[in-house]
């Protein structure tokens, strides 16, 4: 009689944010469409920050009911070490070393006593992981389960870190501040597009260890996977990357049907699938609607800048000096800043009622998709990139930190899909810049070479996913070997 074959079942591990969440969970769907049994785990704080946000009566003492299931992904949930209460934003170093050490004793305990359940058995044939949780690998290595890790920045911002970890002294320094950074399949790299975790005025010690022990895990990982596509960075991928590991590209990982360009309707799992933190706006589209054709300005920040009142400032000057209608995400902030960061200019929003609309928080997706908007004013952060990419929108990059300045980098100078403004001596940016370039853009000569652009790109990372496309092959070939190992 012929030996029933046991279910191929991965585990994917996340860091309890919704930037790292949302790219695995949309992986794991693709893994599930292709016959795969896909479970998340995350911290539990995760549980606790997903119902505060979304009822606002939910404290740190309320009963938290579980989450069994996102977008039909089966949720397992870990303890970090640390009380629900304890601000892990304000300890970040601390918290992201006793994360490592809990995290992984949790976790490890978890899947034995899932393996070793009597009635139900689950067992794991792969788990992955991402940059924030390199010690997910060790987990795997302890338990002899192969394990993969999700890069989830651009292909570009591994080959930095790998140059910097090998090559320390190529990176500015203290004493030479302008160093520029040369690395096969990229254009030279000023200090100003490379990432803040490698320059010396970096004080996020915590994460930048983090980083740097995921490129020296590279070699416990069996596999490779990087939410981009093939064709988006295939010059340092085949210069550069493909040198130290051999990396498989698997997305963009944006809802399928952004890829579509057809989001309708924001309660439609197959539109959104993922979480969103924050309540959005219902007000967004229907203002939306009343706008013409690639006439509003999309201003979105993500959900961890808060820019100090100077910055508001200017921001709202240029906005009301276009005279054009624009649709700015000002979301209050989830930890203590500065007085009059993040706030408003006094009197904007009455000032400018009849040419914009301010809100807490918007649907992304739906707003992206919608035919009136013309340009994305963003941070830059990668999921915003690869979903204003899915759609053509074009983009002037306002980067800040982490990968923001060299995924700007890419953006304006590899794929010519955008503008980027530039802070002054003062660390501001100017009013008037900003205003130069959503005028190009919104009716400048190079705005229209951007559209055009734009819309090259939105093409390709469509084929990318496509059935036979460089991701969607990617994706198979993972599957493949997972299967042929539990074979």
């Amino acid at each position: 009689m012929e030996k029933e074959k046991q279910p191929i079942h991965v585990l994917m591990v996340a860091f309890a944010s919704q930037g790292h969440i949302n790219p695995m969970l949309r992986l794991g769907k693709h893994l599930q469409n292709k016959g795969l049994h896909v479970t998340l785990a995350t911290t539990e704080i995760f549980r606790h920050r997903f119902f505060k946000h979304n009822q606002s009566t939910t404290t740190v003492t309320d009963q938290i009911p579980d989450i069994p299931s996102i977008s039909g992904i089966d949720i397992l949930l870990f303890s970090d070490g640390f009380s629900l209460d304890y601000d892990r934003k304000a300890n970040l170093n601390t918290y992201m070393e006793t994360l490592a050490k809990f995290g992984s004793k949790n976790l490890s305990n978890i899947i034995t006593s899932l393996a070793c359940n009597k009635t139900r058995p689950k067992k794991f044939s792969c788990l992955i992981n991402n940059s924030f949780i390199p010690w997910v690998a060790d987990v795997a290595k302890e338990l002899s389960i192969p394990c993969a890790m999700l890069w989830i920045q651009p292909c570009t911002l591994l080959a930095i870190y790998h140059r910097f970890q090998s090559n320390p002294n190529d990176f500015p320094t203290k004493q030479n501040l302008e160093k520029s950074v040369e690395i096969p399949g990229l254009p030279l790299l000023q200090p100003c597009d490379l990432p803040s975790f490698v320059l010396p005025s970096n004080s996020f010690l915590g994460l930048t260890k983090t980083f740097f022990e995921t490129i020296q895990n590279l070699h416990k990982l069996k596999w490779v996977l990087a939410n981009s596509f093939y064709e988006l960075e295939k010059d340092v991928i085949s210069n550069y990357v493909s040198t130290f590991v051999t990396i498989r590209t698997v997305g963009p990982l944006v809802p399928p049907k952004l890829l579509e360009g057809k989001i309708h309707d924001d309660h439609d799992e197959e539109n959104f699938i993922g979480i969103d933190m924050w309540k959005s706006d219902d007000k967004c589209l229907e203002w939306l609607n009343k706008n013409n054709p690639k006439s509003v300005i999309y201003v979105s920040f993500g959900s961890l800048i808060v820019h100090s009142r100077e910055a508001m400032d200017r921001i709202a000057t240029a906005l009301r000096n276009t005279k054009r209608p624009f649709l700015w995400v000002v979301k209050p902030p989830d930890y203590p800043v500065q007085e009059g960061a993040g706030e408003l200019p006094k009197g904007f929003i009455q000032e400018t009622k009849e040419q914009g609309l301010v809100v807490n928080w918007a649907p992304q997706n739906l707003v992206l998709t919608h035919e009136a908007i013309g340009c994305f004013l963003t941070h830059c952060g990668w999921n915003s990139v690869l979903e204003t990419i899915s759609v053509g929108v074009p983009i002037i990059a306002y980067a800040m930190w982490s990968d923001q300045p060299t995924n700007a980098k890419l953006l304006v100078d590899v794929l010519g899909i955008g503008l980027r403004v530039w802070p002054n001596k003062d660390g501001l940016v100017e009013s008037e810049m900003i205003q130069e370039c959503i005028e190009e853009i919104m009716g400048g000569p190079k705005g229209a070479e951007i559209w055009a652009k734009s819309n090259e790109w939105k093409g390709l990372a469509r084929n990318s996913v496509e059935n036979g496309g460089s991701s969607d092959r990617n994706i198979q070939e993972f599957i493949d070997e997972i299967v042929g190992i539990n074979s």
